[in-house]
């Protein structure tokens, strides 16, 4: 026989919140569930990303351990 009393409680109707508003209801096994990012509020997708890094990695590498590029 399966253990009883073993499985946390599942909710039907859990709250995804972000910023404190909710977003959506999904079944889990909290009582609400925060997030920090979702679609609205990502760079990526609201096209205010920035692309800091003005150097390539390869370049950076290269510079770093003073090897040249020329592969010699």
């Amino acid at each position: 026989m399966p253990k009883s009393d073993i499985h946390p409680n599942w909710s039907k109707k859990t709250p995804v919140l972000c910023d404190g508003k909710p977003l959506c209801f999904i079944g889990s096994t909290k009582r609400e569930l925060q997030i920090d990012t979702w679609l609205a509020n990502h760079p990526f997708y609201t096209n205010s990303q920035v692309i800091t890094d003005s150097e390539g990695r390869v370049e950076k590498f290269m510079k770093k351990y003073g090897l040249s590029s020329t592969g010699q």
